[in-house]
Formats: structure tokens, sequence, C-alpha cells
């Protein structure tokens, strides 16, 4: 007997409440949690990752959805006003960093907050957020990989929610969305543990270090998906994007170590 999920968490009246805006409100709100409780220990107030949120939230919506429209624009200029169909899938998480650190930018700005700062204390938050996120896709059943068995899922030892859920359109999928969840679980633990120990990171590079950290995940996850978006029909935008942040990421922490042999290192005074 299949248990599959149905993507619609509650039904009152007319309005649908989904699942997936569920998981990724319960992801957003983890991490401006998380993330408030570490700005104060580096010197940030109470209110300000609040503040940012206020901000910096609608606009990395905008920023994700208008990435994925852009990509997928033949489809969205004939039925228009599935653009804000949110609901249904089609937030572009490199949409929302973009639309979200250019924000951020102007927001320290304004206030006279260090950027890089401010960054390392959200990177970590925001990316067990998208762990978190990707279960979202799970509920929608989308964000799958290519055709498989049941006895691979098996073997593989995965609860058998999951693999029910994985039989998609008659056909058993790789699950993707878990691959990538479990890599950025494993991610975030292990860069929280690296900031909390002393004369590792240097001012940046907790932000920096996530970047390469699921830029390379991304990377490979991203290869077995059947739902990429391409830029000229060949490439797959998400690779080519992950291939830019891994090795700029890189580049940039060897470059401001050259730079800047005097870069405060990145301490926590609380």
């Amino acid at each position: 007997m299949f248990l599959q999920v149905d993507p619609i968490a509650l039904r009152l009246g007319g309005l649908e409440i989904h699942w997936y805006a569920i998981i990724i409100v319960t992801g957003i709100l983890l991490a401006i949690y998380l993330s408030t409780k570490e700005g104060v220990k580096v010197g940030l107030k109470d209110d300000d990752v609040v503040d940012f949120m206020l901000w910096g939230l609608p606009l990395s919506i905008i920023g994700a959805r208008l990435y994925y429209v852009l990509f997928e624009l033949p489809y969205y200029l004939k039925h228009p006003l599935e653009i804000f169909a949110i609901w249904n899938g089609g937030l572009a998480i490199y949409g929302a960093l973009i639309a979200g650190a250019i924000t951020l930018y102007v927001f320290c700005r304004y206030h006279f907050i260090n950027f890089w700062t401010f960054l390392d204390v959200a990177g970590p938050s925001v990316m067990l957020a998208q762990a978190i996120g990707r279960w979202g896709n799970f509920m929608n059943h989308e964000a799958y990989g290519p055709d498989t068995t049941r006895s691979f899922l098996e073997k593989l030892h995965l609860p058998t929610f999951i693999i029910d859920n994985m039989y998609i359109d008659g056909i058993y999928r790789t699950p993707t969305f878990l691959y990538e969840s479990a890599w950025n679980v494993l991610g975030f633990f292990l860069i929280i543990y690296l900031r909390h120990t002393e004369k590792v990171f240097k001012q940046g590079e907790v932000f920096l270090s996530y970047i390469i950290w699921y830029s390379f995940g991304r990377f490979f996850v991203e290869g077995l998906r059947t739902d990429s978006l391409y830029v000229f029909g060949v490439i797959r935008v998400s690779q080519a994007l992950s291939l830019l942040l891994f090795f700029g990421a890189i580049a940039l922490i060897i470059v401001r170590r050259k730079l800047y042999p005097q870069l405060p290192r990145y301490v926590r005074t609380k």
C-alpha cells in the first residue's frame, strides 16, 4: 500500500495551504532565530537580523521567482498568471541568494554594519533553511532525478514513506531533493563546528565556506535532476553558476588573505 502525501496540508473552505509553503516558512523562521542568536555574539544588535528580513525576505522571494521565470520565459509568456503561483514550486535558490546579497549590502551600508560579518552570521543558517526547504519539493513531488527502481531505493535504506513518494507518474525517481538536503545538513554542522573553533576563519570566510560547500554539492545534484533550467538549451544554469561560485569563493579567500594579512578573524565576543 502506497503512502502518497498530499501537497495540500490544510483546506479551509476555498483556501488551500500547501506543505511547500509551511516547510519554506519553517526553514526561514529557524534561520532567523539562529542568525539572531549568533549575531548578538559577534556584536550585532538583537533586531538587526529581523530588520533585514523585513526587506530581504520579500525581495529574495521575488528574486528566486524572477530567476526561475526568466529561464522559463516562453512558458510564462503563454501563462502569465502562473508567474504568481509560487506555491506550486519554481523558486530558484540562486535567485534568492543574489537578490538577498544585494539587499543585504544596501542594508549594511545604511545601518553601518560590517557586510562580511553579517554574511558570516547568516550563511550556515541559510544552508540549514535550504536543507529544510528541499522537503517542500518532496511534498510537491518535484526536484527529482532520473528513473530508478524500488530495489535501488530500498538499498539506500530509506524510510518507506520516502520510497513510496518517489513513485511519480508511474515510475520510481531518484530522490535528488534528499541528496541535497543531506549534503546541506552535513555542511551546516561542519561549518558551525569550525565557526566555534578559534583561529580557523577570518572575517567573511564562514560565508565563503558555505558557498564553497553548497555549490560543490549542488553541481553534482543538479547533474542528476530532470527539471534543470538551461541556457542555450545545453548548459544547466545551476551547474554553470555552481562552478563560478565554487572557484570564485576559493579565489576570494586566497586573494583576501594575501592582500589583507591583518584581516580580523571571526570572533564571538559573548
